[in-house]
């Protein structure tokens, strides 16, 4: 099995503005790509692009990606705590703006989150984040490609008949 056969990127899809460059990207390296909402979302119609839309139970998008992501697994998301899972899991994983999370960074990055809701709570901090700009896009875009190849370097690692963590799991309910 090549290793882009056995590279998958999950998209925590709601608020994601990137959705267009995973597809892109996603297309030129030949690589499956789940894109998990609450609600319907417009995708391309292309067999390796999947829908999975969860339901509006609290974290079910964050949940059916965590259950999947593992070795071999790319994920893009904003959502810190959903980013740490997936990290302890042995995925790669981007936020939108190109800056990965890794074992090291992880920590930091969840006490920024915690600490920013609990002035925003407070009423200290008002307003969100800065508009996304066409640099953002860009590093996004860098970013996804080397994660990318990254991946497919530590899969090459492994040997041919060694599948990456999660394969075997659960198939995606598919909504057309």
């Amino acid at each position: 099995m090549a290793p882009q056969d056995r590279i998958a990127i999950y998209v925590d899809a709601d608020a994601c503005p990137v959705k267009d460059e995973v597809y892109r990207v996603a297309a030129r390296y030949g690589l499956h790509v789940f894109v998990v909402a609450n609600s319907f979302l417009n995708v391309p119609r292309e067999p390796w692009i999947e829908r999975v839309i969860v339901g509006d139970r609290l974290d079910a998008a964050d949940d059916w990606i965590a259950e999947r992501a593992g070795r071999g697994s790319v994920v893009v998301t904003a959502d810190v705590p959903l980013a740490s899972r997936c990290v302890k899991a042995g995925a790669t994983v981007l936020s939108p703006a190109g800056k990965p999370f890794s074992d090291a960074s992880i920590g930091m990055a969840l006490a920024t989150r915690n600490l920013m809701q609990d002035l925003r709570e407070a009423g200290v901090v008002t307003g969100g984040p800065r508009p996304f700009s066409a640099k953002d896009r860009s590093a996004f875009l860098g970013a996804l490609d080397q994660a990318i190849r990254r991946t497919r370097r530590a899969l090459d690692a492994t040997g041919p008949d060694q599948p990456p963590d999660g394969a075997g799991r659960a198939t995606p309910t598919r909504s057309a």
